[in-house]
């Protein structure tokens, strides 16, 4: 089995259906993608996770044509929005291609630059990849990031946490809190992430809780 990642640019607006109108308000930011699916009638769900004003966000979807039906809830780490949209031509292909070619899509997928690209893993055998690519429409440009082997497990664990949990995690680990011996502290990572340092030290238990306890089942 082959783990690729690529940085997947649309050559014309975003693969989200209201990918421009997002872009343009400041007060919302669009941080990942949870789950992605085509539907047999050509349209297609989505679970975005976002932050910044509810009702703004709501007002977007509401007004996007290509939208279907639209649910926003939120919640402590941010708001997360439910979308049944008409895909583009571009975001059609790329999800016909992970179905028709029975790809793994790793979840949650990230937004790579502000241009509406993804960062997206693709899991599969070495061929069915390599055929998979052939397919990838003109209006659509891939840029390889990595190639390996697949190594079940460290992905598996991070999906396992929330945005906020894994800003927080890798903020901690950047500034030194899990070095040997320790060079940092939680005012530290407070201090970069301009929180409280009893929230991360919550958060940071509630982070060691739910990876060791997978990691020893």
């Amino acid at each position: 089995m082959r783990h690729v990642t690529f940085v997947v640019v649309p050559k014309e607006g975003g693969l989200h259906p209201a990918a421009d109108a997002l872009e343009a308000h400041p007060s919302i930011s669009r941080d990942t993608i949870l789950h992605l699916n085509l539907l047999n009638d050509g349209t297609a769900v989505a679970l975005d996770h976002h932050r910044g004003d509810p009702e703004v966000l709501r007002g977007i979807l509401a007004d996007c044509p290509d939208i279907i039906r639209y649910d926003v809830t939120e919640g402590e780490d941010g708001l997360e929005a439910y979308i049944h949209f008409h895909p583009n031509e571009a975001a059609a292909a790329l999800l016909w291609l992970t179905n028709e070619f029975e790809l793994i899509v790793e979840t949650p997928i990230e937004p790579a630059d502000e241009s509406g690209a993804i960062r997206v893993g693709i899991i599969g055998a070495d061929d069915v990849v390599q055929r998979a690519i052939d397919y990838v429409p003109d209006n659509v440009r891939l840029e390889l990031e990595r190639l390996s082997d697949y190594e079940p497990g460290s992905k598996e664990l991070m999906a396992m946490l929330t945005d906020r949990q894994r800003e927080i995690l890798a903020t901690a680990v950047e500034v030194g809190y899990y070095d040997v011996p320790r060079r940092a502290t939680h005012q530290n990572i407070a201090d970069a992430l301009d929180l409280s340092t009893t929230t991360v030290g919550e958060h940071l238990r509630k982070i060691e809780a739910k990876l060791l306890s997978d990691i020893v089942k």
